[in-house]
């Protein structure tokens, strides 16, 4: 269950109401994309007095295990899921929400690396709708195209119904404004619920400087040289709630949402069994 978050030094008086749980973040996992280790996100979310986090690698879960035993530690609630590229569509971020949801999630991504070169996973939206019962889904607005977004809403909702979110994620960039209405009047058009969430790929800006190695080396390429391949600042990190309450000001109820979304993912790991 999704308690509300609490006071801590990382906190301020003027957020202690709010309530919020990361639903996009990589770990190290995520081969050369996260910079954190499962454990540093969970620690550095309770510490933000979050009411929950999501481990969410790229068609992986392999990092959930060990977010899994940290989470009980802090005992902060852990929402299982992953971020699924299929070749044909949008990207999405899944969650489970229960025991037999992550079954099928396990078979999508066994699916998907089957049929790919080790280290790469093939996936189409048919295949995300095969698996698709049980899971709650967010789209990740991977362009600004009005027009292609709608039909990515569309094309989404017709598999998920209304377990389908449309993920709001401003990185301090000078158009966040312009993107977060613009994406505000897809989701209005569409009937696709706007969602908040970070993109997290570490836990502390201070681990910019390790990410963009980690880019350089997946890109085959220096971090001189690597130019627009480098995030253009340190945002992607798991922020204080005063920032996010300031970050989301004209869409408060994406921000709401987050503990919705997290109130329909009950399973965990200790349900499952060595059969």
């Amino acid at each position: 269950m999704i308690k509300p978050g609490f006071y801590t030094e990382d906190s301020s008086r003027a957020s202690d109401a709010m309530t919020y749980v990361e639903l996009h973040c990589k770990s190290n996992f995520s081969f050369l994309e996260g910079a954190s280790h499962a454990d540093e996100l969970i620690a550095r979310a309770a510490k933000l007095g979050y009411a929950g986090l999501a481990v969410t690698d790229r068609n992986s879960l392999a990092g959930i295990v060990r977010a899994h035993t940290a989470a009980k530690e802090h005992q902060l609630p852990l929402i299982i899921g992953t971020e699924v590229t299929p070749q044909d569509a949008a990207p999405v971020v899944v969650w489970v929400t229960d025991r037999t949801a992550y079954g099928r999630l396990t078979r999508l991504i066994t699916c998907g690396r089957r049929r790919a070169p080790k280290g790469e996973c093939w996936l189409s939206q048919q295949d995300i709708a095969e698996h698709s019962s049980g899971l709650v889904a967010g789209i990740l607005p991977t362009h600004l195209n009005s027009s292609q977004l709608t039909n990515d809403c569309h094309q989404y909702r017709d598999i998920f119904a209304d377990r389908l979110y449309l993920l709001a994620e401003p990185q301090a960039g000078a158009d966040d404004r312009q993107q977060l209405r613009s994406l505000a009047e897809v989701a209005r058009r569409t009937r696709v619920p706007l969602l908040a969430a970070g993109d997290v790929h570490y836990h502390s800006p201070a681990r910019l400087p390790l990410h963009d190695v980690l880019t350089a080396i997946r890109h085959g390429t220096t971090v001189d040289e690597a130019g627009d391949l480098l995030f253009p600042n340190a945002q992607r990190h798991l922020k204080s709630l005063t920032d996010l309450a300031t970050t989301f000001a004209d869409i408060p109820d994406a921000l709401r949402r987050t503990v919705e979304v997290a109130s329909r993912c009950h399973f965990s790991l200790d349900e499952l069994r060595y059969e």
